[in-house]
């Protein structure tokens, strides 16, 4: 019942759906390159760009549930093309924005109409490859939104000067639009009667009598194996996306004592390691998954080692800079096999709400880690009677307390350049006598917490899987 693609065909769409996704991550990642330049244009405070970054995700989230619904009764070429469709207009808003307001709108849109950029991708695949194929292709469309990070950090970097940042917003416009053109001319439709190979599926709880279609999200909140891997897509997931995109940079400045060019470059080669990382992955997940190594075995094996490196990092402190965090979100990287092992838990008329599901859960654990990880940072120094706004520790100039918090200076895009008004020590000065011994303590403090999260969401995985018994991915 399932529409196999021919194996040039499958190409040919992946790398269509593959240069959407790209774009998509460029957008995403792009603002905090960008935040030095228009803080000054706009006179944005840092709560402003603190909530400019967030409304990407507020625009990205809202649009999640949906989303499923839409993917799985009209397919992805024509949710795609329209949810792109926003995309464009958001970055032509943001292009010609004369105002804080004009720039939020902006994101917004970006937000919601990237949002269909992986969902949909799998949940084709879902139909289309076959389970070894959805596998690879799974970690190779992560590898082009890496791509897209790296895009959106020293190469934007190097583009400024030369075109400025609202001739960079046109120009992204122009390329999601001819990404559309390319979806529209090779991506194949829904076929007819499609639902009806999802219903007659008739497993992991429906009924074979349309149910899966009717349902709405109830079939999937209630799954056993969406239930097992919830945690891991909130916290192990989530928390790795909140390392890469934020707090492996203010970690590496206040910490580590790097410079602000040094923290960015630290970025920039923790990007260029997950590419490489989704595409090790993409190769060599058809031959395990011949050798009986599926999802859930590579992810109770490999999450453990991300685990050991996270105490690593926390145990090493001011000696754990860019490769360490490197090497932590690397070692992540295992946890997004579960997607298209959720995929193909259920059946293909359930497919789309399966996925748009576990991104939400990954989404709100990126928000929440992000801004978990600020708090408790902040009452961590607090607790060690460290006042910021009162003064800092000695070889260490902050920010007024009013004008940021570690959460929201570092959603601004910190690794590309300190907000006005702080130092930083050059690396080489970075002990922690210099950098401040109670902000070291308190973003250690804040990891192990997170790492006990961590740890709680892998005990879950196991535990739910002995438990239940949950139905593993399918293993050709």
């Amino acid at each position: 019942m399932s529409q196999l693609l021919p194996r040039p065909v499958a190409i040919t769409v992946f790398l269509a759906l593959a240069f959407a996704y790209f774009l998509s991550a460029l957008v995403r990642a792009v603002t905090a390159t960008l935040a030095p330049t228009l803080a000054p244009e706009f006179a944005l405070q840092a709560r402003d760009l603190g909530l400019l970054a967030g409304g990407y995700f507020l625009g990205f989230a809202a649009m999640q549930l949906p989303l499923g619904r839409w993917l799985d009764r009209h397919g992805p070429r024509k949710v795609l093309l329209g949810f792109l469709g926003l995309a464009v207009l958001g970055c032509l808003v943001f292009a010609a924005a004369t105002g804080f307001s004009g720039l939020l709108a902006g994101r917004v849109l970006c937000g919601a109409g990237v949002s269909a950029c992986l969902m949909a991708p799998l949940t084709g695949y879902r139909r289309w490859f076959a389970p070894q194929a959805q596998m690879s292709a799974n970690s190779w469309m992560l590898m082009m939104g890496s791509l897209g990070m790296v895009a959106s950090t020293l190469p934007v970097q190097w583009a400024l000067p030369l075109w400025g940042w609202r001739p960079l917003f046109w120009t992204l416009a122009a390329l999601i639009a001819l990404a559309m053109v390319v979806i529209a001319l090779r991506v194949p439709g829904w076929a007819s009667g499609a639902d009806g190979a999802g219903r007659a599926a008739g497993t992991d709880g429906t009924d074979g009598t349309g149910g899966a279609a009717a349902s709405g999200y109830a079939l999937v909140w209630r799954h056993p194996y969406f239930q097992r891997l919830a945690p891991l897509g909130f916290f192990c997931y989530g928390g790795m996306m909140a390392m890469q995109t934020l707090w492996a940079g203010p970690w590496m400045q206040r910490v580590a004592g790097y410079t602000p060019l040094e923290s960015a470059a630290g970025l920039f080669g923790i990007n260029v390691a997950m590419l490489g990382a989704f595409w090790t992955w993409g190769m060599v997940n058809p031959w395990l998954l011949r050798k009986g190594w599926g999802a859930d075995r590579l992810l109770a094996l490999g999450l453990p080692l991300s685990l050991a490196v996270l105490l690593g990092i926390i145990i090493a402190g001011p000696r754990a800079g860019g490769g360490a965090w490197a090497l932590y979100c690397v070692s992540c990287t295992c946890v997004a096999l579960s997607q298209p092992a959720l995929a193909l838990a259920f059946p293909q008329a359930l497919a789309g709400r399966a996925l748009s599901a576990l991104n939400l859960v990954i989404f709100a654990g990126v928000f929440t880690v992000q801004w978990g990880i600020g708090l408790a940072v902040d009452a961590f120094v607090a607790v060690g009677a460290t006042d910021f706004a009162a003064g800092p520790p000695q070889g260490e100039i902050r920010p007024p307390r009013g004008a940021g918090s570690e959460a929201t200076v570092g959603a601004t895009g910190f690794a590309a350049g300190p907000p006005q008004g702080e130092m930083r020590p050059p690396r080489g000065a970075g002990s922690e006598a210099t950098v401040g011994v109670n902000t070291t303590a308190a973003f250690q403090a804040a990891m192990a917490l997170y790492l006990a999260c961590n740890a709680a969401a892998y005990a879950w995985f196991l535990f739910r899987g002995q438990r239940h018994n949950a139905r593993q991915a399918p293993v050709p």
